[in-house]
């Protein structure tokens, strides 16, 4: 029986034979695959956005300040980044489909058991387990996704891939704006997909497996395994200039991202005096509509502007965050209903980085290498990005006034922007290297 993405016609891909060398057309059941990350992230981003829906009610039932459940976020990230570099040194050198399998089922099971807890401490420990299973999927999905579809269309696939995270965290705000009586329910909805998803994964081709031409001329099929990275090779990813930067720049823009996106159904209900099941389920909308068409439009942008500008994925990615900042404030000073139509320009271009700034990363950063590549890249946008904005946001809350701590993002996003635009002299010869060495493996 064919494992699933596998193509009965095509057991070779004659482009690229799936030894660390760059595809120059789409892989057989690249399609299959893609659909498959696409419905994992999802899920991932739902389980994610369902806790900030939710804050409120979990903080009163636990008899916690804001700066309490700003915890939550916070051990789940650092649990995240921390394991991140682990499983994406064991991806660059095993079947990523079985860790992403392993990964998915654990975090859906976590999840139920957020549901479950009684304490504070127990909700706080699976966050952290969550983390776990959301590090075996994070750095591992996308390399399988560079190796299936060649570099002239990656932003493309990447920003269609990307699109889940609008999505999933307004599924996530919508999902728990519902449940605000029963939270705990909300949080259970989330295992039978999960689980569903996770078997799937056990069923899927490994790409990256390269045909023994020897085996094959004598009618056999064995497989070899590709060729191991080395340490100069994970050394090398620091010298990379574009990686660097990118990563930068990706920090900023997770610090805004991950801190407005769990304090602004609190801020519109308590500052703002919308009703707190009306706040979820307009900024879930607002966030599903904007980001998706921001996340699809700026991989299409960067991709039709690559021939006329070679940085263009930075210049996108700086572009977008720099309009972004002053629409952000003007939230704080625009009154209802004229504010929505705010938030919605202001998420716009939140989210029109995240297809170029990805893209960067994959066309940027070796193929034998570029599971650990993502891998470092989500331990440095966490660490000093959305693993603490929500608790940084608390406490600034706690201590003066919630539009403060929006101020303070607005600076961080600003400072995203130029980041990125510093990138863009470097992305052509960058990319062209990892396209030289990929022709000479």
């Amino acid at each position: 029986m064919p494992a699933l993405g596998d193509s009965p016609e095509m057991h070779v891909d004659t482009q690229s034979a799936g030894d660390g060398s760059e595809p120059q057309v789409a892989k057989a059941g690249a399609g299959a695959a893609l659909a498959l990350l696409l419905a994992i992230n999802l899920f991932n981003y739902i389980d994610r956005y369902i806790l900030a829906a939710l804050e409120e009610p979990i903080r009163r039932e636990f008899g916690l300040q804001k700066s309490d459940t700003g915890w939550l976020p916070f051990a789940f990230l650092i649990t995240y980044m921390l394991i991140s570099p682990v499983f994406g040194l064991l991806a660059d050198k095993m079947h990523r489909w079985t860790l992403i399998g392993i990964g998915v089922i654990l975090w859906s099971l976590a999840s139920g058991g957020s549901g479950v807890a009684t304490t504070f401490g127990m909700l706080l420990f699976m966050r952290c387990v969550i983390g776990v299973g959301e590090a075996a999927y994070g750095p591992v999905a996308p390399t399988l996704i560079s190796d299936l579809y060649p570099t002239r269309v990656r932003g493309k696939v990447l920003s269609l891939f990307y699109a889940a995270i609008p999505v999933g965290s307004a599924l996530g705000f919508a999902i728990g704006g519902m449940f605000v009586a029963h939270w705990h329910w909300a949080f259970y909805l989330t295992v039978p997909p999960g689980i569903v998803l996770g078997i799937c994964c056990f069923l899927m081709r490994e790409p990256r497996a390269a045909l023994d031409t020897t085996s094959a001329a004598a009618g056999g099929m064995a497989r070899v395994k590709p060729p191991k990275p080395t340490l100069a090779d994970y050394t090398r990813l620091l010298s990379i200039k574009s990686y660097v930067i990118d990563s930068l720049g990706m920090t900023a823009m997770t610090f805004a991202i991950g801190g407005v996106a769990f304090w602004m159904p609190t801020y519109l209900s308590e500052d703002r005096h919308v009703d707190p099941a009306k706040a979820s389920l307009i900024f879930g909308g607002i966030t599903v509509v904007a980001g998706l068409i921001a996340t699809i439009a700026g991989g299409m942008v960067g991709d039709a502007l690559r021939k006329r500008y070679s940085g263009s994925y930075f210049l996108v990615s700086g572009l977008g965050m720099l309009i972004g900042t002053p629409l952000f404030l003007l939230i704080l000073v625009t009154p209802f209903p004229a504010c929505w139509a705010v938030i919605f320009a202001a998420v716009f271009f939140l989210f029109f980085n995240t297809g170029p700034s990805n893209t960067i990363l994959a066309n940027v950063t070796p193929a034998p290498v570029r599971a650990t590549a993502f891998a470092l890249n989500i331990l440095m946008i966490h660490l000093f990005g959305d693993a603490i904005s929500p608790l940084v946001m608390g406490v600034i809350a706690d201590h003066s006034h919630m539009s403060y701590a929006f101020v303070f993002v607005s600076v961080i996003m600003a400072l995203g922007g130029v980041i990125w635009l510093f990138g863009v002299p470097h992305l052509a010869s960058d990319t062209a290297a990892v396209e030289a060495g990929s022709a000479a493996t």
